[in-house]
């Protein structure tokens, strides 16, 4: 899950608010970080206990054959084209990364898309879940001690860390705390949970250590933002300076920390473009091989790699060719502003049917929890669908 959210689009986020507004927007980070907790125990429940993909689950509860049909719709709509639109700026920000870190004159500009295409669709096609886990496993670390190491050489003001912590917003700053939320809460990565806990816990009574990951994934995620965004407050904060992502970051503060930041910085944003890369495409094969249910386990799996490939594919084409798939992005935005509400409001009502989950259901705690979180969804689904219109900036 670390490796799912905190990707290119997290990075430049991050970049972005500790470059325009410093440490204020940090409890954001926080905030999201608590709130994908919640709902990704729930997602962990579900596969680990019920033993069920969420995209199952959804098809189950949709019932007739209409319902199923405008969940799948919904569904393949949000998620697939989405993932599809969304992998060529995954692969594009490895791309930036490993110019960073090697240089833009060095290796031509083609090889860096077309060597993560092949690494990512080797993972993903020959690799079985254990195998992608722990490639992904290495990547987050790898990933994590980038982004330490950078926080290391700038040297953010602790202080002023802590003291951003506490819920503030400061003027201009409201569209930005929400894109902060809005990178780290999204629907593909519930689907991916589910069916991953599914994939990885299948003895039984393992729901307690899947929640017990949950948290320690998801949470490293979330200290990973937060270590970029404080590098970024740290460093570029009333700068001045053009920044558009993460690689933009590392380059302006090569004159005055040195080469150090341009490689450490390059090669976190490379890691985490490549992590991206691999579950976008996989938490799609995953949700295509849950709507359609093939009747045995040869053609699910025939299945993920084709769909899984096919996404990476796409995003790669769009990168080499410099495309910018705008509307796909529109609608992919539009679709996945109803999808999170939607799904938010189902994992609440399935986590209360014992009959699934047993003693696994959602205690006291979690549902008012689980409410304030979905309030938060519907919040950024309405932003979703207002953005899509051009209603929102």
């Amino acid at each position: 899950m670390a490796a799912a959210f905190v990707g290119p689009g997290t990075v430049t986020a991050c970049t972005l608010a500790g470059a325009a507004f410093g440490y204020d927007l940090l409890w954001a980070l926080l905030f999201a970080t608590v709130a994908t907790i919640i709902l990704q125990d729930m997602a962990a429940r579900l596969g680990a206990g019920a033993r069920l993909g969420l995209g199952e689950a959804l098809m189950a509860a949709a019932g007739s054959r209409w319902g199923q049909t405008l969940v799948a719709s919904l569904v393949v709509t949000a998620l697939v084209i989405g993932n599809a639109a969304y992998e060529g700026g995954n692969i594009a920000g490895a791309t930036l990364g490993g110019q960073a870190v090697a240089g833009t004159d060095t290796v031509p500009r083609a090889v860096w898309p077309i060597g993560i295409t092949v690494f990512a669709g080797g993972a993903l096609w020959f690799g079985r879940y254990r195998t992608i886990e722990a490639l992904l496993i290495v990547l987050v670390l790898m990933m994590s001690a980038a982004f330490v190491a950078s926080v290391i050489i700038i040297q953010p003001s602790w202080g002023e860390v802590f003291q951003g912590l506490k819920p503030r917003v400061p003027e201009g700053g409201t569209l930005t705390a929400i894109a902060l939320i809005g990178t780290t809460i999204v629907p593909y990565n519930l689907f991916l949970h589910a069916a991953a806990a599914k994939e990885r816990w299948v003895e039984k009574g393992s729901v307690r250590a899947a929640r017990h990951d949950t948290v320690i994934s998801v949470g490293l995620g979330g200290l990973v933002s937060i270590l970029i965004l404080s590098a970024a407050a740290a460093s570029l904060f009333g700068q001045n300076l053009e920044i558009t992502s993460g690689a933009d970051m590392a380059r302006a503060l090569e004159p005055t920390v040195g080469p150090a930041a341009r490689y450490v910085l390059g090669f976190g944003l490379l890691a985490a473009g490549l992590t991206s890369a691999i579950t976008a495409p996989m938490a799609t094969g995953f949700v295509m091989a849950e709507l359609i249910a093939p009747p045995d386990d040869g053609m699910k799996r025939a299945l993920f790699r084709i769909t899984s490939v096919t996404i990476l594919l796409i995003g790669a084409g769009a990168t080499l060719l410099g495309l910018q798939p705008i509307t796909l992005i529109v609608i992919a935005q539009a679709a996945n502003g109803v999808l999170l509400p939607v799904v938010a409001i189902f994992l609440l009502i399935v986590m209360n049917r014992r009959s699934l989950l047993g003693h696994h259901v959602n205690g006291v705690a979690s549902n008012i929890a689980g409410t304030a979180v979905l309030l938060v969804a519907l919040a950024l689904g309405l932003r979703g669908v207002a953005r899509a219109l051009g209603i929102w900036g």
